[in-house]
């Protein structure tokens, strides 16, 4: 019955391989292409971009010529009576049709809230333009951080499985020697118990490796199947950091969510002197042709051409304290995008130096955990030449094992958390580019 259900449980495994084992690998940089044109999260950033770059435009609308075309096209029918003549003959019909035609050209002189505006149309733009250089940067980093849960998912199913049937052939051997009455019903009861133990582990890895594979297939907008794999010649040398002093300057002048919020800051800096131009007063020149044809009573069936130029300008005396309520409004709204650039920074410079931290100890973390594999490796060679001289015994050897397959999980976990690591922090440092990406792809390889 354990064989039987271990087939069925190993199953799904053998078709994965099946499947995956003639179709060409997926590598970091194709994934990425891919994700370029598939992620809804990247393409809806696009779009936000693109209407964010119209605030500019918006903006410079305001100090820009409005010009604009009316006509309209009347029946009239009325009743015209004239008093105080001795000539009056009473009420005398009217019925004429009237056609105005206007051309209407507005330009502003001097108008300080324009002003205003087409400064925060750029400011405004900017901020658009940070924020999506920000969604980039953060798009390389979710796909490499979830093409690498698929492949420890993978490693960590490969790992359970070796340890399954490590345990299955256990399993047999003691069985027999008790079968043969040199072994013990204690050793056979131990390798049963961390063989179920196994078997679920197997459907947990199982389900973890699935739920990966579809978090990857919704970024990329194609099926996953077989990803290049981590290299077995893992050099962590190849990175090479400058000192930390010069990632918190690079930092503080590019990242992308600091240089965001300055941008807002300057809209919102700009918004207050908008709110405060509703005091000042706005001149405009305006200009006018227009062609009337019956336009009223008075000249009916008669055609007047006129073309007027002129400047207007416009006082304000009282908005019943609109102006300066808007104007606090914008002042207090100034203020809290400043301290929300102050805790951006600091949020920012914490990242920073976690990140760099994690780098620096993650060399001396693989380092170690090398070593333990390498150690735990023997120590399983060497417990079990121990066991068939009578030294040790059949649980010395489980323990063995769950320490080598322990040791390789967390040295895979090692090696990944450390390429992670420089991506946020060149993420962080807001200088994250397609060639570090081409860095990291350069730790993985196709080859089974």
């Amino acid at each position: 019955m354990s064989f039987t259900r271990n087939r069925l449980l190993s199953l799904p495994l053998i078709v994965l391989l099946l499947q995956t084992g003639h179709a060409q690998a997926l590598g970091l940089l194709d994934a990425y292409e891919a994700a370029l044109k598939n992620d809804a999260t990247y393409q809806s950033a696009i779009h936000e971009n693109e209407a964010g770059q119209q605030a500019a435009e918006i903006g410079l609308a305001g100090l820009l010529p409005n010009l604009s075309i009316s006509h309209t096209q009347s029946k009239n029918t009325g009743t015209r009576t004239i008093t105080g003549t001795a000539n009056s003959a009473g009420a005398q019909p009217l019925n004429f049709d009237s056609q105005i035609s206007t051309l209407s050209l507005r330009q502003p002189l001097l108008n300080l809230e324009a002003v205003a505006g087409y400064r925060q149309g750029i400011a405004q733009a900017n901020s658009s333009q940070a924020k999506f250089t920000g969604h980039s940067q953060q798009l390389l980093v979710r796909l490499v951080e979830t093409y690498m849960e698929v492949l420890l998912a993978q490693n960590h199913l490969q790992l359970v499985q070796t340890q399954h049937d490590a345990l299955a052939e256990l399993k047999l051997v003691n069985e027999h020697m008790l079968q043969k009455g040199e072994g013990t019903t204690t050793d056979v009861l131990e390798t049963q118990s961390k063989y179920a133990l196994a078997q679920a582990q197997i459907i947990e890895a199982q389900d973890e490796l699935e739920v990966s594979r579809l978090r990857l297939a919704s970024i990329i907008g194609e099926e996953v199947t077989q990803l290049d794999r981590l290299s077995d010649h893992f050099q962590i040398q190849a990175i090479q950091l400058p000192d930390y002093d010069n990632w918190q300057a690079l930092a503080l002048d590019r990242n992308a969510e600091l240089v965001t919020q300055r941008h807002t800051v300057m809209s919102e800096k700009e918004q207050i002197r908008k709110s405060h131009s509703g005091h000042a007063p706005r001149i405009d020149l305006v200009a006018s042709l227009s062609r009337n044809k019956s336009a009223s009573f008075v000249t009916a069936n008669q055609d007047v051409n006129l073309a007027t130029i002129g400047v207007e300008v416009n006082i304000p005396l009282y908005a019943g304290g609109r102006v300066s309520a808007i104007t606090s409004q914008a002042t207090a709204n100034h203020a809290r995008a400043e301290a929300d650039l102050d805790a951006m920074t600091h949020n920012v410079l914490v990242e920073l130096r976690k990140q760099y931290k994690l780098i620096s100890s993650s060399v001396r973390r693989i380092a170690s955990l090398e070593l333990a594999v390498e150690s735990a490796r023997l120590l399983v060679q060497a417990t079990q030449k121990s066991i068939q001289g009578g030294v040790r015994i059949n649980l010395d050897l489980l323990n063995a094992q769950q320490q080598l397959f322990t040791a390789q999980g967390d040295l895979a976990q090692a090696r990944y958390n450390y390429l992670l690591a420089y991506l946020r922090l060149q993420l962080t440092a807001g200088t994250l580019v397609l060639d570090d990406l081409r860095k990291i792809a350069t730790y993985f390889t196709s080859e089974n």
